[in-house]
């Protein structure tokens, strides 16, 4: 009896521990407009913001939301996937960023640093006003990839691309509105961006490029942004193939290399501000002003160079 007592005791004073030792990651979490945080962030047991469930999941893991509930600002310091397709979660902030990207290969644990955010509303509103600081911030980083994402409402940039070194930005299907800048390309160290079908209109500018980075811009529309559409600093590259840059105060201002083929430039302002090149095809009408002249990239000796 005395020994049963005093295992039942040793049992007791473990149990604690058991119950305050951390849950492991997982490689699959879930968020819920009905969740909460301190639940393991199942699926029969979702957690309620990115915040809380991003510390219960695995490196190179993924959160997957449940319903299209609010789920809250969120740091990213490791590789993961952030998924709400076909519930279209959200991000509503105002005074702060909505989602920030800052990942290091400290002690070679995660070396592929890659970031996949899909299915999301990222809104900096409040009361109607442009209120968050920046929708999407990349500080560090290896690849990062936003697809059909919506962010609006950021008083600097809907997309910040900011490492201080190298990596690449794929957006695909997405749409950034009323931000002072759609996508800002501007790392230190030279990111190379792939944009596809993206739509940035009523910004200030809708798509800038920093000295050093590197941009191409397919199917997409550029439209009603009160300063430029295309905005390119000297020593920075962008190239718009097969998209249309519409009613803009000016469709492309170019302090560098902006390069057009097959693109509609209609209803801006001024058409061209600064030195941009042709690979040709491009089709201009009803701008306020034709601005500076297109400058051919090469001969057109046969087909496929024309201008």
């Amino acid at each position: 009896m005395k020994r049963f007592a005093l295992l039942t005791m040793a049992v007791g004073l473990f149990l604690p521990l058991l119950a305050s030792a951390p849950a492991q990651a997982q490689a699959r979490t879930w968020v819920s407009g009905v969740g909460d945080d301190v639940n393991p962030c199942s699926r029969t047991a979702p957690c309620k913001t990115f915040a809380g469930a991003i510390s219960k999941t695995a490196t190179n893991g993924e959160i997957d939301c449940l319903d299209p509930g609010g789920y809250g600002a969120v740091t990213i310091t490791k590789s993961i996937t952030i998924d709400c397709t076909g519930t279209f979660g959200s991000v509503l902030v105002a005074g702060t960023n909505g989602i920030t990207i800052n990942i290091t290969n400290a002690g070679g644990t995660d070396p592929l640093q890659t970031v996949r955010l899909r299915g999301l509303s990222i809104n900096g509103s409040n009361l109607g006003n442009r209120a968050g600081i920046r929708g999407v911030s990349i500080l560090s980083a290896l690849e990062v990839y936003i697809d059909n994402v919506v962010i609006d409402n950021f008083t600097q940039q809907a997309v910040a691309d900011v490492r201080s070194g190298a990596g690449t930005l794929f957006v695909t299907n997405s749409n950034f509105r009323n931000s002072a800048v759609g996508i800002a390309v501007a790392g230190a160290a030279g990111t190379t961006a792939i944009l596809d079908n993206v739509t940035s209109e009523g910004n200030s500018y809708g798509i800038a490029a920093g000295a050093g980075n590197r941009v191409t811009v397919s199917r997409s529309t550029i439209s009603g942004n009160s300063a430029a559409g295309v905005e390119g600093d000297g020593g920075s590259l962008i190239i718009v193939d097969g998209s249309s840059i519409n009613a803009n105060a000016i469709a492309v201002q170019s302090a560098s290399a902006v390069r057009l083929s097959s693109t509609n430039i209609v209803f801006n302002g001024t058409a061209i501000s600064g030195a941009t090149g042709t690979f040709g095809n491009n089709r201009f009408t009803a701008n306020g002003a034709a601005g500076t002249t297109l400058t051919p990239v090469a001969g057109a000796s046969n087909d496929l160079g024309q201008q």
